[in-house]
């Protein structure tokens, strides 16, 4: 493919490909040598950018990529949002705040950028009132998704709410058999003193995803 509107996606999948055999170098500079004729295509090649180092381990190098490419396209939310994102991955949620303030100044009504932010600070266990509103606004938007309603799941367990939680992770578990939402809907089990019930969903998902980091340090955490 060389030309027309599969182009871009052509390229990027060329580069999965090297990254596939081990050529990551190789995978960048292809699309770095990618010329995107729209400021949308030249998007896609960032966003494949990034998304080729993280996948190779390199979260951090894949933020600078992003990171860059805003202080030229500053109000793409595209951008702001995967920034948001590879940020939390490298341990910096007040950078992830930020970027999903902006992203919401642009587009209030974002579920997933609400349900980022509610998610991180859930999961840091702090400001639980706000990270609940925040999901909520998002179901509110997406009701339909397993990922906010995991989220939810998630904050009500922190909250100290466990049937609520339970029903809630369960839900979003019968939608879509995630590892993430697995490891969330073990461990509310687990601090219910289901303790097999746990235990079973918890090494079903681990067999089916062996490499998911989440569930790993879940299972590391519960069952030693």
């Amino acid at each position: 493919v060389t030309v027309g509107e599969q182009y871009i996606a052509a390229r990027s999948r060329l580069a999965q490909i090297l990254l596939q055999q081990g050529k990551l170098n190789e995978a960048v500079e292809l699309l770095r040598d990618t010329r995107g004729g729209t400021p949308g295509e030249r998007t896609q090649l960032i966003l494949a950018e990034s998304q080729i180092l993280r996948e190779a381990g390199r979260h951090n190098d894949a933020y600078i990529v992003l990171d860059s490419a805003l202080s030229t396209h500053p109000d793409s939310t595209e951008l702001i949002y995967e920034a948001a994102l590879t940020a939390e991955r490298i341990g910096k949620p007040e950078l992830l705040e930020s970027h999903i303030k902006h992203l919401l100044a642009l587009k209030p009504d974002h579920a997933h950028a609400l349900n980022a932010l509610g998610y991180s600070l859930a999961e840091r266990n702090v400001r639980l009132d706000e990270a609940h509103d925040l999901i909520a606004k998002a179901q509110s938007l997406a009701p339909e998704d397993p990922f906010i309603m995991d989220s939810m799941g998630w904050v009500l367990y922190r909250q100290g709410k466990l049937p609520d939680a339970l029903r809630t992770l369960e839900t979003a578990y019968k939608i879509k058999a995630d590892p993430e939402i697995a490891a969330h809907l073990g461990e509310v089990l687990w601090a219910m003193n289901r303790k097999d019930d746990a235990r079973r969903i918890l090494t079903d998902a681990a067999k089916a995803n062996p490499d998911n980091e989440v569930l790993a340090g879940t299972l590391k955490k519960l069952l030693p």
